[in-house]
């Protein structure tokens, strides 16, 4: 890959209303950042592949949407409180700027060259305060992950759905980290946000469900498009399983920078019921009237991170094509840059241009078709500038099909449809626009 594209997606993100950085008036606030309007479209474009994935097309998989702030007795069982949930931290005795300790190639400040402090464990949690008093008693902690919320309603999502084993809960949600060292752009954030899946099984089916759930979760990256070579799976060895963890592994992106990851599969066993069941002293044991047996089930969990997912789909789809790709004096001049991501998760589907603006029969008919179109789908109405650079911005923002209402559409009530991997072209009429969109994008 590129060492570049990394830069160029970050410039693209900002240039066309991907990503901005947060507070950017006030000078940014490190490793934080806003979805703009095309970034969020495709970040809810990704978070419905997923739920469609995860949950509407499986029969025993359910949605929750659990609470941010919870009792800090939860983070107390699951261990977050503990030195288990904290990276190695180091500070430089001259700039006192912190590191993480594995993340250094050398033992001096990658900043000044300056000599470094011992290592000491740093706890990651965010702690805030509930009520209007600061003081022990009122601390409690920004979730850091949002699993815990799944297994707090576990019991309650079994009985009031009437679920029997094996079923699944899903979430998509904000968690917050206070990472020593951020990274590359939206790659590793302090707030970010989670698409995680617990599947509840009976002891003993554990590899038949990992080996499944292993084998669902990478097709999903395939079928929307994401290549095959730039995905593996990373098997974790004994040093470095999490402690509740039986087996482990991640789904790895080959980034600008190398091999990293953007989901894991985890087979948790019963660690998890069984500890909050310890600590809250309720019974989250499971009654199988089929055999009679009594159990605490064991967890399956799918976590993907959907921030390094929108990156990867943004870094696997970007394409730059230096004299651009038509033939026009004005083209060859310049680089082009397109987005060829899959139509299900680009931001705009269907750009809508008069071929000139100052017509007024042919503006009018673009605008009643752009009206009809955006009860549908999220569509663009563009004027603005020569039909060459207009296609141009949309292939930019990876609009796959742009729609352009002609003189000859006057006549024949056709418009031209412009695919925007191959820049070939289609006559269609206006009353066989609905059908032709609908079979196309979904």
């Amino acid at each position: 890959m590129d060492l570049n594209l990394l830069d160029k997606i970050i410039s693209l993100s900002k240039r066309r209303g991907f990503v901005f950085a947060s507070s950017e008036i006030y000078g940014g606030f490190a490793s934080c950042y806003d979805y703009g309007p095309l970034g969020i479209e495709l970040k809810n474009n990704l978070k419905s592949a997923w739920w469609q994935a995860i949950v509407y097309r499986k029969d025993n998989i359910v949605g929750l949407d659990a609470s941010i702030l919870m009792s800090p007795d939860v983070w107390r069982a699951s261990g977050h409180l503990t030195a288990g949930f904290a990276d190695p931290l180091v500070e430089c005795k001259k700039c006192h700027h912190r590191f993480r300790k594995d993340y250094l190639k050398e033992n001096k400040c990658p900043d000044c060259g300056g000599p470094l402090t011992k290592e000491r464990k740093f706890n990651l949690m965010m702690k805030t305060f509930v009520g209007p008093v600061e003081d022990e008693a009122t601390v409690t902690y920004l979730r850091a992950e949002t699993c815990q919320g799944i297994y707090m309603n576990y019991k309650n999502i079994r009985e009031s759905m009437r679920l029997k084993i094996p079923f699944g809960i899903a979430q998509i949600g904000k968690s917050f980290r206070n990472e020593i060292t951020p990274r590359y752009f939206i790659f590793k954030m302090r707030e970010f946000e989670q698409m995680e899946m617990q599947y509840f099984i009976k002891p003993g089916t554990n590899k038949k469900w990992f080996d499944y759930w292993q084998k669902e979760r990478l097709n999903w990256y395939l079928n929307l498009g994401i290549k095959k070579d730039h995905l593996r799976f990373h098997q974790h060895n004994k040093k470095e399983l999490a402690h509740y963890a039986q087996r482990a592994v991640d789904i790895e992106y080959k980034f600008p920078w190398g091999w990293d990851e953007i989901e894991g599969i985890h087979d948790r066993g019963g660690w998890d019921l069984s500890n909050h069941a310890k600590h809250s002293g309720q019974d989250l044991s499971y009654y199988d009237e089929s055999t009679r047996e009594k159990y605490i089930p064991q967890i399956i969990e799918t976590s993907a991170g959907l921030d390094r997912i929108f990156l990867i789909f943004l870094l696997d789809s970007y394409y730059s094509i230096k004299g651009g790709r038509t033939q026009t004096t004005q083209a060859v001049k310049e680089e082009e840059s397109v987005l060829k991501i899959n139509p299900k998760l680009s931001p705009v589907k269907i750009a809508v241009l008069p071929l000139v603006k100052n017509k007024e029969k042919l503006v009018k008919i673009a605008k009643s078709i752009f009206d009809e179109l955006k009860e549908r789908w999220f569509c663009q109405y563009d004027e603005i500038g020569s039909i060459g650079r207009r296609y141009r911005r949309q292939d930019e923002i990876g609009t796959p099909y742009c729609l352009t209402v002609d003189f000859d559409t006057l006549k024949d009530k056709s418009v031209t449809i412009r695919y925007r991997d191959t820049m070939k072209q289609k006559r269609i009429k206006i009353e066989k626009l609905i059908s032709y969109f609908q079979e196309k994008l979904y």
